[in-house]
């Protein structure tokens, strides 16, 4: 059985132990989804007497409080923060080069990953005994949170040091879609051979690249996943602070595997205009029977040429409709859940 059969195999057995396919019934909002970094008796003794690096940004929140004020109350020794894409903060804008800084409420140092050789970064970084990663991902390949995660796992794996993830949902955590990762054209913003929808949560998107022989020469690092509670892969989740900039909604988060393709483009040239990718999540709408994107159009135009654009906000539950939007890339999602 080569890689991709297997891949699908085991992606195919995830999301049946969850009950249901596609077309299943999902669970209600208010589904009382428990994170993992709420279930603090699992991991909070494992952390006694360590240095903990924190792997997490704004998102990483337990209940009303973040992850790392939690893990401070309770004499938790957190030696530094590894922030990714976005900053601790999740205010600077995608690619957008971070340098490391100091968390002003708590003095604790934040070491930036992104922008700079993972060694370089490390070299800079106070020593620590055990990584402990809480970030909010979205499911999809081209998404940079679980790409530095693995970066991580590799240099602990190589220093011989556990690594905890404290799992949360994934909002397309309902489906798989699009094609798996040619590896020759591995990179940042494509890590893994894994599909553009991967319907896996971070916590088990790192136990198959561990598993998988994925990291660096194939090793593996000690790892411990944290799961989530009363969630499956039918649960409804909307995380309750945008996971990055461009994404400040539910709704942008769902398009987003299929919209995510015109930020290369004109159309998402300038996000504070009418013609910007972030416009056109806020304004419920989605393309259909794209055609061309002429360079030629202008902030005053509404409506890029070739496009015609409908609005989705009306859509409501009762509608019972599902659509895909895999006609724009890869993505689908249901009216409902808008």
């Amino acid at each position: 059985m080569n890689k991709k059969h297997r891949f699908i195999l085991l992606l195919a057995i995830a999301l049946l132990v969850a009950p249901a396919t596609l077309t299943a019934k999902r669970t209600p909002w208010k589904s009382g989804v428990v994170t993992g970094d709420l279930r603090t008796k699992l991991y909070l003794p494992m952390l006694k007497g360590q240095r903990v690096a924190l792997f997490s940004n704004h998102t990483g929140l337990a209940g009303k409080e973040h992850v790392l004020d939690l893990l401070l109350r309770s004499g938790v020794n957190v030696a530094c923060i590894f922030s990714p894409e976005h900053g601790f903060r999740g205010t600077a804008d995608a690619g957008e080069v971070v340098g490391s800084s100091t968390d002003e409420k708590t003095g604790v140092t934040i070491v930036s990953l992104y922008g700079q050789p993972l060694s370089k970064a490390l070299a800079s970084a106070p020593e620590y005994d055990v990584l402990v990663a809480d970030i909010q991902d979205v499911g999809l390949r081209y998404y940079t949170y679980y790409v530095t995660l693995c970066h991580l796992m590799d240099a602990c794996a190589d220093r011989d040091k556990p690594v905890i993830v404290l799992d949360r949902p994934n909002p397309n955590g309902h489906y798989v879609d699009g094609p798996i990762l040619d590896m020759t054209l591995r990179s940042g913003v494509g890590w893994l051979p894994i599909p553009v929808v991967h319907g896996l949560t971070l916590g088990e998107l790192a136990l198959m690249a561990n598993g998988e022989g994925w990291l660096k020469d194939g090793r593996r690092c000690r790892l411990t996943v944290v799961p989530c509670k009363h969630y499956t892969h039918q649960t409804r989740y909307a995380p309750p602070v945008p996971p990055s900039p461009n994404l400040p909604n539910l709704q942008s988060i769902l398009l987003y595997a299929s919209l995510c393709y015109f930020e290369a483009t004109d159309v998402a040239s300038n996000k504070s205009k009418s013609n910007s990718i972030r416009t056109v999540y806020d304004t419920r709408t989605l393309f259909e029977n794209v055609v061309t994107f002429p360079a030629s159009y202008t902030e005053k135009d509404d409506i890029p040429v070739g496009c015609k654009v409908y609005d989705i906000s009306a859509a409501s539950e009762a509608d019972g409709i599902e659509f895909a939007i895999i006609r724009l890339g890869y993505g689908r999602g249901h009216l409902d859940t808008l």
